[in-house]
């Protein structure tokens, strides 16, 4: 039984990466790697190695110490998938990004960065639901996939962020979340030094403290409480003034007094995409100030929004670039929407979740890993599926779009059929199924998870 076993086409696809890794280490991966995308069920490196046709492969444990032992950049890695999908989906134009934390629900007192949080998904505003796991915080290129018809969110750099009771038990700082935003979004940065970078983000981001940090290297993107505290910028110092400078000038409305005040500009526009949807016809009204908070503040363009059809509540808006325009200020926000589905997705065809790692070192690279994973199926799909691909379908669906199924599904194809027919010969001579294959079907029909 060889120790290792993988599609050739994967070597090709997993050549950018290959530098980062030693070569017994990068035969592992492409294992691993194979394995996490033929799956059907939970993504354990057991299951990775019997959908491979390893079951019984005495060294198994060395594949377990590609995530838990063995050294290897996951920075690195980042930058360069980031360059990938930069280079496939965004090669010219502003690179919009998003981030966002989701909570990977594990249990377990060997899970050491484990803590209690606010369940997004199961609550509402009425109703509280607690969840024990993990808090990942992650960034994802927000771009338009063409053979899907629509913007997809792609992770390339995901980040553990503790808890509060994980950081006191070690005698350690907290670092909320806006700290580890704002390392993520200027590392962002320094990645794409030529490209203007936009990031987009929730209400858990607004906070002055961390666009003041980042509006120098990224244009920031975030939803606006209604009663922020918004005034003009200082008026310039007089000759001979005395006195500490101005911080602020006079005191602004609030939006939730615009909204209600006739005076305000309202501008009727059309939005595409909105929240994953069709085109939406909004009214909006725009304007700059400072954000202010005794002892800090930052200059921004707030942008305010209501229905025309009066359907949906209306909603404000900040940009940290003054010069911007509101209309595209809102298409660009309407694309963090992607992000809570790429979090579905992986949860429900990459067996995020489903790891049963315990190591630190292998916790911290498994949901990143699957989350890549996302990406890296995104970008080897649109190479497959070409400019004119049809989604599969069932004649009780119907589906007008390529769905991440699709995607994962036409991978698929393509390490399968590399396997399959890489043995044909021409001649007519009988040629045995290698041992090695056979095992690999039988393990997928007789182990699916």
């Amino acid at each position: 039984m060889p120790t290792s076993a993988h599609p050739a086409i994967l070597a090709q696809w997993m050549a950018p990466f290959s530098v980062f890794f030693t070569r017994p280490t990068f035969q592992h991966v492409l294992t691993l790697v194979a394995g996490a995308i033929l799956s059907p069920g939970r993504r354990t490196v057991a299951a990775a190695l019997s959908i491979m046709g390893m079951r019984e492969t005495p060294s198994f444990t060395n594949f377990h110490r590609v995530l838990n032992r063995n050294r290897w950049p996951p920075r690195a890695l980042a930058q360069r998938l980031l360059t990938l999908l930069v280079a496939a989906f965004v090669p010219d134009g502003p690179v919009v990004i998003g981030i966002d934390e989701t909570i990977e629900r594990r249990w377990g007192p060997r899970i050491k960065a484990r803590g209690i949080y606010r369940d997004p998904v199961r609550s509402s505003h009425g109703h509280f639901v607690k969840a024990s796991g993990l808090r990942w915080i992650s960034v994802m290129l927000l771009a338009p996939i063409p053979f899907a018809g629509r913007v997809w969110a792609l992770p390339f750099l995901t980040a553990l962020a503790p808890s509060e009771r994980y950081a006191r038990e070690r005698g350690r700082r907290h670092k909320p979340l806006t700290d580890w935003a704002r390392q993520l979004l200027i590392l962002v940065a320094r990645w794409l030094p030529e490209r203007r970078v936009i990031a987009v983000a929730d209400t858990s981001y607004a906070a002055i403290d961390l666009l003041q940090a980042v509006r120098h290297h990224v244009t920031m993107i975030t939803r606006l409480r209604f009663d922020a505290r918004l005034f003009d910028p200082p008026p310039p110092r007089q000759p001979g003034q005395m006195g500490r400078p101005r911080v602020a000038g006079a005191r602004q409305p609030n939006l939730a007094e615009r909204l209600k005040s006739p005076a305000t500009a309202w501008r009727r526009v059309m939005i595409t995409g909105w929240y994953g949807g069709g085109d939406r016809l909004v009214d909006i009204a725009s304007g700059t100030a400072l954000w202010y908070h005794p002892g800090k503040s930052v200059p921004i363009r707030w942008v305010l929004v209501r229905d025309a059809a009066g359907e949906f509540e209306p909603q404000a808006f900040l940009c940290t670039d003054l010069d911007v325009d509101p209309h595209a200020v809102l298409g660009w926000f309407v694309r963090r929407w992607s992000l809570e589905v790429t979090f579905a997705e992986v949860r429900r065809h990459l067996g995020v979740e489903s790891q049963r790692q315990w190591s630190d070192k292998a916790i911290a690279r498994t949901t990143p890993t699957l989350l890549g994973l996302f990406s890296l199926v995104t970008l080897w799909a649109g190479e497959a599926l070409g400019n004119d691909p049809m989604p599969r379908q069932a004649a009780w669906y119907r589906k007008r779009q390529i769905t991440f199924s699709d995607a994962l599904a036409t991978v698929r194809r393509q390490l399968w059929v590399s396997e399959t027919f890489e043995t044909s010969r021409d001649h007519r001579d009988p040629l045995e199924i290698p041992r090695s294959f056979f095992e690999r079907i039988t393990a997928a029909a007789c182990y699916p998870a």
